[in-house]
C-alpha cells in the first residue's frame, strides 16, 4: 500500500469541516464548515474554493436533481441557490429544542435526504446526551422521523444491493447496520457491524466503495479506515497529518479520489502549530479502489 499519497488540497482552516461530496457537473468538492457557517465548493481545475455565508450552522450538503443543493441548516432543510447566494428553508425539525442543530446527511438511492441531529456542544463532543433524532425529507419535501435518544447523528451510507442502511451515532462507538426498503425509506432491525478501538477514537462521517467496503473518518483518531461490514474486520488504516479528520468521499474523474475533511476546532496555539493543516481538505490517491457517485435529492 506505499503508493497512498496524501496531499491538502484546500488550506481552509475550517472550524468544522463536514459532509465532503462530489458535484460531478462542476468538477468539484462540495462540503461545509459548520461552527464558520460556510457551504464551500473546492473546484478541482482552478484549485480555488468558493463560500456562500449562511446564518445558522451548516451541516451537511448534497446535489439536488433540478439542479444547485440542498443543505442542513440550523434545525432546517433548506435549498441553496449557489450563483444567487439564496438560501429558502423548505422544513423545520425539533421545534420543541432550541438547542439542537443537524448534524450530518445524505441522499439515499431513491432521492430522498437523510440526516439527524444532536444538542449543540459545550466543546468538540461533549454535549447534553440522547437529544438528537433520525429523519428523511422525501421527495414531496414531507419529513419522517426513525427515531430518537441519538447522542450525535453521523456518518450514513447505503449498500450496493440499497438493502442495507449504514449509520454512526458517535458516543456509541459503532458502525450501524439496518435492514432497508427502498420502496419505502423505512429501516429496521438495527446491528452493530463494527466498534471502534480505543486508538481510532471517534466515528465521525463515512461512505461506501465499490466493493461494498465501508470508509469511516476517525474524529481525533487522524485517520480513516476500510471496514467488511460483512465480516466486521478492519481492512486498511490511512493515517492523516491532522487528528480531527471528520467525514470523507470519493471523487474526481472517474471516483478514485479519496476527499477528506477535518476540523480545527477545540486546538489550542501549540496543537495548531504541529497540525497546521487542520480545518483542511485532503486528497487521499493511489487506494485502488472506487466510490459510488452520489445520489441527488429527488425532490
Amino acid at each position: 500500500m506505499s503508493s497512498v499519497q496524501i496531499e491538502c488540497v484546500a488550506r481552509e482552516g475550517c472550524r468544522i469541516g463536514e459532509s465532503p461530496v462530489w458535484d460531478e457537473k462542476e468538477s468539484a468538492l462540495l462540503c461545509v464548515d459548520i461552527t464558520g457557517r460556510k457551504v464551500c465548493r473546492w473546484s478541482w481545475v482552478t484549485k480555488q474554493v468558493q463560500a456562500i455565508s449562511v446564518d445558522a450552522p451548516v451541516s451537511s450538503v448534497a446535489l439536488r436533481k433540478s439542479g444547485d443543493y440542498v443543505i442542513t441548516l440550523g434545525t432546517r432543510f433548506a435549498a441553496l441557490k449557489w450563483k444567487e447566494q439564496l438560501v429558502t428553508t423548505i422544513a423545520q425539525v425539533d421545534k420543541d429544542k432550541p438547542n439542537n442543530r443537524f448534524n450530518d446527511g445524505k441522499v439515499d438511492p431513491a432521492g430522498r435526504y437523510f440526516a439527524g441531529t444532536m444538542a449543540e456542544e459545550i466543546r468538540p463532543a461533549v454535549l447534553e446526551r440522547h437529544q438528537g433524532s433520525l429523519y428523511t425529507l422525501f421527495s414531496d419535501l414531507s419529513v419522517v422521523k426513525h427515531f430518537d435518544q441519538v447522542d450525535i447523528s453521523n456518518g450514513l451510507d447505503w449498500s450496493l444491493d440499497h438493502k442495507t442502511f449504514f449509520y454512526i451515532d458517535s458516543l456509541s462507538y459503532s458502525v450501524d447496520a439496518f435492514d432497508y426498503d427502498l420502496q419505502t425509506g423505512k429501516i429496521g432491525n438495527r446491528r452493530s457491524v463494527y466498534r471502534l478501538e480505543k486508538e481510532e477514537s471517534i466515528p465521525d462521517g463515512m461512505c461506501i466503495d465499490t466493493e461494498g467496503k465501508l470508509w469511516v473518518a476517525c474524529y481525533d483518531g487522524g485517520r480513516v479506515i476500510r471496514l467488511d461490514p460483512e465480516t466486521g474486520k478492519r481492512l486498511q488504516t490511512v493515517k492523516l497529518p491532522v487528528d480531527k479528520t471528520t467525514s470523507c468521499c470519493f471523487g474526481g474523474k472517474d471516483y478514485s479520489e479519496m476527499y477528506v475533511t477535518s476540523a480545527s476546532d477545540g486546538m489550542d496555539k501549540e496543537w495548531l502549530s504541529r497540525q497546521p493543516q487542520a480545518g483542511g481538505i485532503f486528497k487521499i490517491t493511489g487506494l485502488g479502489v472506487k466510490g459510488v457517485p452520489p445520489y441527488p435529492f429527488a425532490g
